[in-house]
């Protein structure tokens, strides 16, 4: 298809906005901003990490997932106006990328399903290993709007509560029980990928692909590659499939965040 956009990557200064799906101070951010260390892109290429203004606590029903597509929604309506060339969301959960998608030209990604289709590339099968029982219905949600749920293969929890501000600071503990739950996935359940369960565990990416044979999916960095590739390719998504609003209501959408900041701030 013909972009829509006009990218900066033909000056080489390609400039991607990841949107982090809760309140963060300055430290938290730099947490998940440090998932571009392990994503070595092009020259020129820049990322920027931008919280959103409210949120659920977690994300473990229906009540959270609604906040969350409206939270990151309103987060990304300014990136194309602010001269950014794609967007990526840092929560595998994809919230707010389909309604980002109707209304912004540049490419959106989410890491979930980004994840997934690699992972469907690079083996016949792949399985999920995560923290939290609680986030096993936001991995069934993706796969199945993707048409990639045969695929997967299995979902194995370790149920140890995550902290989506601190991620696996204090969680060293956690380490050797994601790989045991990863090697139940390659040798029970028959996964040839083992994809991570969330950004926030980018942190234990390094130590499972150290001791596992079969690759090891890390979503966040995989997602900014592949927005830059769209980017460098002039892809965006396809308007048959993400049409754009008949009457955009994006500053009932403003305000709806504004009020909410208020609400949060009374509480």
């Amino acid at each position: 298809m013909k972009a829509e956009f006009q990218s900066h990557s033909v000056l080489g200064m390609a400039r991607i906005l990841v949107l982090a799906p809760f309140p963060l101070d300055p430290d938290q951010l730099l947490l998940r901003a440090k998932q571009v260390d392990a994503a070595p892109l092009p020259d020129g290429v820049e990322v920027d990490f931008k919280p959103v203004k409210a949120a659920p606590e977690n994300y473990v029903s229906h009540h959270d997932y609604l906040i969350a597509d409206i939270s990151l929604f309103e987060a990304g309506l300014q990136a194309q106006a602010d001269g950014y060339d794609a967007v990526c969301i840092d929560t595998v959960s994809d919230s707010g990328v389909n309604a980002l998608r109707s209304v912004l030209d540049i490419p959106v990604v989410g890491p979930g399903r980004t994840q997934y289709a690699v992972a469907a590339m690079l083996g016949r099968t792949f399985g999920i290993v995560t923290m939290w029982r609680q986030w096993l219905p936001l991995y069934e949600k993706v796969l199945s709007e993707i048409g990639l749920a045969n695929r997967c293969v299995g979902m194995r929890s370790i149920d140890v509560t995550p902290n989506n501000r601190t991620l696996m600071a204090g969680k060293d503990h956690a380490l050797p029980l994601l790989l045991e739950a990863a090697q139940t996935l390659v040798s029970e359940d028959g996964a040839d990928v083992i994809c991570l369960g969330s950004t926030t565990m980018h942190e234990a990416h390094e130590f499972l692909q150290e001791n596992l044979e079969v690759p090891v999916v890390n979503p966040g960095p995989l997602s900014y590659f592949v927005a830059e590739a769209l980017v460098a390719l002039q892809l965006s998504q396809s308007r048959s499939a993400y049409p754009k609003p008949l009457v955009p209501k994006l500053e009932m959408v403003h305000g709806m965040l504004d009020g909410a900041v208020i609400s949060e701030e009374s509480t």
